[in-house]
């Protein structure tokens, strides 16, 4: 589970554990957490509460002709095995965070086409919640089988609209109602996904910002909407001084 830092709290990492899900949080950079032992990448291995996490400090810097711009991180995990999940990767993971909100984007215009959800009862909303939620997971499996077959294919690069399309062809012909129709639903979406692939996602560069889509005047900062070719560079930090905390 990935979250920005206003969800580091105590109390939920806690209950997030208490669940079995692995959590990857940043947090604030000035929080105090006490070095009980460093691994070798840099990273070190430290407590919120009863549970036991791995903090890792580095700063990424994103370069561009326009200049460059460094921003430090502090990411605290359940993720322990820093062999299996080394720093650098995990810095790269929690990038990918800001990737939720085009999930948002598919469920409420792509799948819901920018109209409300219909039902005027508390039931009949959470039943159109869970087939939408039902539908887009059943879609993002199909596109995940697709390109993970394909070695080297960045997930990133799969086509939600392609894939929904396809299922939606699939069931305007009504496949599977005549007798000895072979059903080939997610074949048929995966073929679609890999033969129109989107081009490599570009690099973010710019944190968002508010602004308001019907007046010509941003509500906050001057938005840049031009592209810039940009390079990621991360640099983990190594830990401070020991700082065993012990019981009284």
């Amino acid at each position: 589970m990935l979250a920005d830092r206003n969800f580091a709290t105590q109390a939920l990492i806690q209950a997030i554990n208490a669940t079995g899900a692995q959590l990857l949080i940043r947090t604030k950079n000035s929080r105090v957490l006490p070095v009980l032992h460093r691994l070798d990448e840099g990273s070190y291995l430290s407590r919120l509460g009863p549970v036991q996490v791995r903090v890792i400090d580095c700063e990424i810097t994103v370069a561009t002709d326009q200049g460059h711009s460094r921003t430090g991180y502090r990411l605290v995990t359940t993720l322990l095995d820093a062999r299996r999940y080394p720093a650098a990767g995990l810095v790269e993971l929690y990038h990918q965070r800001w990737e939720i909100e085009t999930a948002y984007l598919q469920l409420k215009s792509t799948l819901l086409g920018g109209r409300v959800l219909r039902s005027r009862k508390p039931e009949g909303l959470i039943q159109e919640l869970y087939a939408l939620l039902v539908t887009y997971q059943a879609l993002r499996l199909a596109m995940a089988d697709a390109t993970g077959a394909r070695s080297g294919l960045d997930p990133d690069r799969d086509g939600f609209t392609v894939a929904l399309n396809a299922a939606r062809d699939e069931l305007i012909k009504a496949a599977g109602v005549i007798t000895g129709t072979v059903v080939d639903l997610l074949g048929t979406i995966g073929r679609q996904v890999l033969a129109q692939l989107l081009p490599d996602r570009r690099v973010r560069t710019r944190a968002r910002v508010v602004k308001r889509a019907l007046s010509k005047y941003n509500a906050k900062g001057i938005v840049d909407r031009a592209s810039y070719r940009a390079t990621i560079s991360i640099e983990v930090l190594w830990a401070g001084p020991l700082t065993v905390r012990q019981n009284p």
